[in-house]
């Protein structure tokens, strides 16, 4: 079952904030996020907590297959804090967070795990897709994020209302009536969204960050059926590159309206 992991930051001078990996029968892919132009109350950052997070998940999906993969992903988020709760405010409000995809292959099914505003494609044998997208973060931004929209992609007063939307979110980050995504409490693992698929009726399994389904959901130049004939026939480096002409012909979100111009993109397309 042979996995091809693509990441590309959103510019060449960028940090990037995803992560990606994966073992045999296993991966996972992780898209860190804060509040623009906010400090996190965290020495080490974005781009380490995802990463850590990430990589303590996984190692922990594979060593421990009995136990579910919200389980093991509360196990991890409380083994990053422990690494980092001393030397960090992880009370603070822009603290570091990241949405969550997660699969596992074993006893005949798939198991997967969706936290956040990222997506898993399910592809099965007689060519239907599943997309199966955690869409309450997007469901409370489209209430608040009216006139960031209406403002020119980059220039400064967009990334002022940016700004000041971004903080009020961090208000309704892991509660009732906001949205869920890991950061420094294990609880947020509860309210992941998973289920099982018998393996024998997959024909793909593709992870992928929301920098990488712009093209479906933000921009509306492809469907989750185009997306994945792109990835078939020339992986997902040919789609991240869709993405990023679509990207570099809006810069000013004048079309597309949007946070950040460009975002990290990540996709992990698996063939069985």
């Amino acid at each position: 079952m042979p996995l091809v992991p693509i990441v590309t930051p959103r510019g060449r001078a960028s940090n990037n904030e995803d992560f990606a990996a994966a073992v045999p029968g296993a991966a996972v892919r992780l898209d860190g996020a804060g509040v623009a132009g906010a400090d996190t109350g965290c020495t080490h950052g974005i781009a380490w907590f995802s990463s850590t997070l990430g990589g303590l998940l996984l190692a922990t999906i594979t060593a421990h297959p009995a136990r579910s993969l919200s389980d093991c992903l509360a196990d991890s988020i409380r083994a990053v804090r422990s690494l980092h709760e001393d030397s960090c405010d992880l009370t603070y409000r822009a603290s570091p967070t990241s949405t969550v995809v997660a699969v596992r292959a074993g006893a005949g099914a798939l198991e997967y795990l969706v936290l956040g505003d990222s997506t898993l494609l399910l592809a099965d044998q007689d060519g239907k897709t599943t997309a199966v997208t955690d869409q309450r973060l997007d469901e409370v931004g489209k209430r608040l994020r009216g006139p960031v929209d209406e403002l020119a992609t980059g220039s400064p007063e967009h990334a002022a209302a940016l700004a000041e939307y971004r903080d009020f979110l961090t208000g309704l980050r892991n509660r009732p009536g906001g949205f869920w995504i890991a950061g420094a409490d294990p609880q947020a693992a509860e309210h992941a969204f998973a289920g099982t698929v018998p393996l024998d009726t997959l024909a793909s399994v593709t992870l992928l960050s929301d920098g990488a389904t712009r093209l479906v959901d933000s921009f509306e130049l492809a469907t989750w059926e185009t997306t994945l004939t792109v990835l078939d026939s020339s992986g997902p480096g040919e789609l991240i590159r869709h993405v990023r002409e679509a990207e570099g012909g809006d810069p000013d979100g004048r079309r597309w309206p949007r946070g950040k111009a460009t975002d990290d993109a990540t996709v992990l397309h698996w063939s069985l």
